[in-house]
């Protein structure tokens, strides 16, 4: 099989076009191409007017062809053999693992990152314990409902806390930078169609599936897991992870000591030394729980800001131009970052076409903002997350938690500029920028539920972050005409953009200090989305594997 880079065709290509180019590419005769299958496909943009779309190709041809074919594009990326892109398990159901002693591996936290590793855990017949303290992802959408539509918050049960994690109320975008030699993100994917997802996300550019088919994929999966002995158990708060201390003087490793099991909040203790905590970014319990365990926690840089809301229609003509509303394009989306003159960055962050702003608090009386779109995006705004950079040493030193301290700040000073009754304080952009109370809506209608109260959302953030944000937006304007527009709407806070603190691990991929405890997704700091975060939970139960085989 040959695979076929950067071929470029028209955006209203046929079928036959298609393969016309490969065969003009090959230089093969119509009867000898036998099959073809679709890896990769995206487009370029640039110039609005002639948009070309790009494919990347696996090509069956006769087996006597290809050698020849080969050499004629040897050296050339064009036509190159095709890679195997299979994932490999580093250890089968029937692996030697230890027996009789050997205690059922812990999962904590059934997010993307805790699911996947549950999942390849159950495939090597291991049968993990999953604990998650939040509802499955039905009645977790009905309490995260309650909010948006009632103001009534479940603390337990929300955009943050769930099966499906954060994740599952977003734009379930699966891509990320991560560098993947492997090919765990194919595992991720291909486990995902299984499950239900759109076959497409396994070639388009930038796949995504959506809240709603994201809940029955959840579904599906978690049914996997249980077939294969797993155990999933919901509403079961983790209160405290035990720690055996190495009391060896002798040891080189300061602090250092071994997990044996944890206590759930109903009082009943589990036992197990292989611990896998795929904790979200906003379990901050929990990071108070580790501390007093004296777990090596530090902290990190992460983001605040507000959500912006422009029409979805100039996004789209500003991408796209004359093919805007194309059905191959769809709604397009946009990354941007701006460095500001007080040595800030700010940048746009989990950017949801034609989607919606979504109340996403885990806390009484704070109010915190994120966005999300359904696999259709076709809601009337576009919506993204615009946010400034900001680090321990700069912006919150002091004690390992101060970053938590930092965002409750700001999202209790929402809850109240808001009108105390979970309405998200909001103002347009061109009043922001003229530092002018926003009094009355113009054209474009905010989405954010289950209300929105206009004032001033300067007093929301800290003065240098309010700056670069105004900073920022003019420049992004450069890039989308109509970025800046007057009528587009600011709606704040966002400060869940990351975890405020980072779980340090080494590379096998447990704890600096804790034995058999694996950090791992986006609460312990090595995640970013749904992605990331499931390719990081592969990671790990193949970790916490070869660990028990070397037993």
């Amino acid at each position: 099989m040959l695979r076929l880079n950067e071929l470029k065709l028209p955006l209203d290509h046929s079928e036959a076009d298609l393969t016309n180019a490969i065969i003009e590419r090959l230089g093969i005769s119509p009867d000898e191409l036998q099959n073809y299958s679709i890896v990769k496909r995206s487009y370029d943009a640039r110039k609005k007017s002639r948009i070309l779309l790009i494919y990347q190709l696996d090509v069956t041809i006769p087996k006597a062809l290809e050698q020849n074919i080969l050499q004629r594009f040897s050296g050339k990326s064009q036509v190159i053999p095709s890679p195997d892109t299979q994932y490999k398990m580093v250890a089968q159901a029937d692996s030697t693992f230890p027996t009789g002693s050997q205690q059922r591996p812990i999962v904590i936290g059934f997010g993307p990152c805790g699911i996947l590793a549950a999942l390849l855990l159950a495939e090597m017949g291991l049968k993990p314990i999953v604990l998650e303290r939040g509802q499955d992802v039905r009645q977790r959408t009905q309490a995260t409902w309650g909010l948006w539509r009632n103001r009534k918050l479940n603390t337990e049960s929300n955009v943050q806390y769930g099966e499906g994690g954060a994740g599952t109320f977003s734009d379930g975008k699966l891509y990320s930078q991560v560098k993947d030699k492997r090919h765990l993100g194919r595992k991720v994917l291909k486990e995902f169609v299984a499950a239900g997802a759109p076959e497409e996300i396994l070639y388009v550019s930038k796949p995504h599936i959506g809240t709603f088919k994201l809940v029955k994929m959840v579904e599906n999966i978690r049914a996997r897991i249980t077939d294969l002995g797993g155990e999933i158990r919901f509403e079961q708060k983790v209160s405290c992870i035990h720690r055996e201390k190495n009391n060896d003087p002798n040891s080189n490793e300061a602090n250092s000591g071994h997990v044996s099991g944890v206590t759930l909040a109903t009082g009943e203790t589990l036992n197990s030394r292989h611990i896998i905590l795929a904790i979200g970014h906003s379990a901050r319990d929990s990071f108070e729980m580790l501390l007093e365990q004296e777990i090596y926690i530090e902290p990190k840089p992460f983001s605040i800001g507000f959500r912006i809301e422009h029409p979805q229609s100039i996004i789209d003509r500003a991408r796209f131009g004359e093919q805007a509303g194309h059905p191959i394009l769809g709604a397009a989306d946009y990354k941007l970052v701006h460095h500001c003159k007080n040595g800030r960055s700010v940048y746009s962050f989990c950017m949801c076409p034609g989607g919606t702003v979504v109340a996403a608090t885990s806390e009484e009386g704070a109010v915190v903002t994120n966005g999300m779109s359904q696999y259709s995006r076709n809601e009337r705004n576009a919506n993204a997350a615009i946010v400034v950079g900001i680090d321990p040493e700069r912006d919150y030193p002091g004690h390992l938690l101060a970053g938590i301290d930092l965002q409750r700040q700001l999202e209790k000073k929402a809850f109240e500029l808001g009108g105390e009754n979970y309405n998200a304080p909001a103002q347009l952009v061109g009043d922001f920028l003229n530092k002018k109370p926003s009094e009355k809506l113009g054209t474009v209608e905010p989405s954010y539920k289950p209300g929105i109260t206009l004032g001033d959302l300067s007093q929301a953030i800290p003065e240098f972050a309010a700056e670069a944000i105004r900073e920022a937006i003019p420049a992004f304007n450069k890039q989308i005409k109509g970025f800046a527009m007057h009528d587009a709407i600011l709606t704040g806070v966002e400060t869940r953009t990351s975890s405020p603190i980072c779980i340090k691990r080494g590379k096998d991929f447990q704890s600096i200090n804790t034995r058999g405890l694996f950090p791992a997704g986006e609460g312990a700091g090595y995640a970013g989305g749904i992605f990331s975060a499931g390719i990081d939970g592969i990671k790990v139960a193949e970790a916490l594997a070869l660990d028990l085989l070397k037993q």
